[in-house]
């Protein structure tokens, strides 16, 4: 039994990871040609079918011009939480 929660703590890990490298490559510009911009595109696929539906309950914050997305925030909160249950 304590393999599989560690199986599933490695993936939680993994993703909170992913997550927050996801974060910190979308202030970078890239060609999908470049390796930053595949890597941009993968995780772009393993991160949007979560994000998305925080983002439909939780839209973005209007800051004047611009706008802030807590959508990251909670869901690396969420994957914390997780971990811990586990």
């Amino acid at each position: 039994m304590s393999i599989i929660r560690a199986i599933i703590d490695f993936a939680l890990t993994l993703y909170f990871y992913a997550v927050f490298l996801w974060v910190i490559l979308s202030w970078i510009p890239a060609s999908s040609a470049h390796a930053v911009g595949r890597l941009q595109t993968f995780l772009d696929r393993i991160i949007y079918p979560v994000i998305l539906p925080i983002r439909r309950v939780i839209p973005p914050v209007r800051l004047g011009g611009g706008a802030l997305d807590l959508s990251p925030i909670i869901l690396l909160v969420g994957i914390q939480i997780l971990r811990r249950l586990v």
